[in-house]
Order: C-alpha cells, then sequence, then structure tokens
C-alpha cells in the first residue's frame, strides 16, 4: 500500500534518523477513504509512548467538540491524522517544542494526494492554520477561529483543546455557541 512506502520513506529520511534508530516510527493515519483530516501540532509525550494520537486530555476535549466517541475516532478509516510533525519535538519552557520546520512541507503533499476523498481538513492551532491558510489567516488565532466559515469547506480552523486553553474558552462563549455545533455537523455529515 502507499501509505506503507510513505511511511519507510519517513523513516529513512536523515531529518527523523535519530527517532528511527531509537525504534520511534512516525506517529501519522491515512486512509483512502477519509474523508476529514486532522491537522494539530506534533504527537505529545503520552501520545508517542503508546502510539494512539491525541491520546490525552486534549483528545477527550477534541472528539467531545467533534461529536464522536473514543471508538469511532481510533477506528474509523475516515478520519485522518496528519500532525505538522509525526514525531514527539521534546519539551520547550512552556509545554511541547514545536514541530519541526520543514516536515509538514515534506509530508502532507504525497499523504494528501492519496487521500481523494478528503472534504475538510480540521486546523488545529497556530502552526497548522499558518501552514495551510498562510496570508489568508486573520490576524490572530482568535480571529482565524471566529470567521472559521471563511475557510469552509475545505479548512476548519480551532484553537488547541488542550486543558491550558480553558481561560480562552471562558472569554469567548461564541466558540462553543457557533463553532462546536458547526464543527459537529461537518464531522457527523462525513463519517
Amino acid at each position: 500500500m502507499i501509505f506503507d512506502t510513505i511511511k519507510q520513506e519517513i523513516m529513512a529520511d536523515p531529518m527523523n534518523e535519530a527517532y528511527t534508530k531509537k525504534g520511534i516510527p512516525p506517529l501519522f493515519k491515512a486512509s483512502p477513504n477519509a474523508r476529514i483530516v486532522i491537522v494539530g501540532q506534533a504527537p505529545g509525550r503520552k501520545a508517542e509512548e503508546t502510539r494512539l494520537f491525541w491520546n490525552d486530555v486534549s483528545g477527550d476535549r477534541l472528539r467531545e467538540w467533534m461529536g464522536v466517541s473514543r471508538e469511532v475516532f481510533y477506528q474509523t478509516d475516515r478520519i485522518a491524522q496528519l500532525p505538522m510533525d509525526f514525531y514527539y519535538p521534546g519539551k520547550a519552557k512552556t509545554g511541547d517544542a514545536p514541530p519541526r520546520k520543514g516536515f509538514a512541507e515534506k509530508w502532507h503533499p504525497s499523504l494528501l494526494n492519496e487521500m481523494p476523498k478528503i472534504e475538510t481538513i480540521i486546523l488545529i492551532g497556530s502552526y497548522a492554520q499558518k501552514y495551510y491558510l498562510n496570508s489568508d489567516r486573520e490576524s490572530s488565532l482568535t480571529e482565524t477561529v471566529r470567521n472559521f466559515r471563511r475557510y469552509l469547506p475545505k479548512y476548519f480552523p480551532l484553537v488547541h483543546p488542550s486543558p491550558l486553553n480553558l481561560g480562552w474558552l471562558k472569554q469567548n462563549p461564541w466558540f462553543e455557541e457557533e463553532i462546536l455545533p458547526a464543527l459537529k455537523e461537518i464531522v457527523a455529515k462525513n463519517l
């Protein structure tokens, strides 16, 4: 299968040599039947250890936002996972380090090319939005998310579902009132 070939190419890439030598494979999920792609930052430590993306409190919140169960989220071939980097980047001063520059540019196009049924790419956080929306995004992440309809049906920008964003969610009640019903509707339509 083409995705296995791409996975081997990713593992053989000198950029990923340190991970491959440690026996750490790239963490992504792709399917020719995928209708939705979730683009987040990069796997966290727990995701890398368990080999399950979004396997934490943030993932629980994301699944709630999408209106899907844990089982559906992991078992359906209609949801693909292409983080901006397929490897845990390590710790930074606050939270995890950012995804490596150039990773998504190198690997996302070939993977997306093999998923012709994609209807919507969910862009979680500023790294995904900067890469995919580029100069089309608003002046802030908040405004980009607030104006999500502008990017539909191809893209759906979201704030990260991290518990660190609880303050942001309280300051922006429109997110739960306007954004989440629209997200659930798109997800349900594509599953």
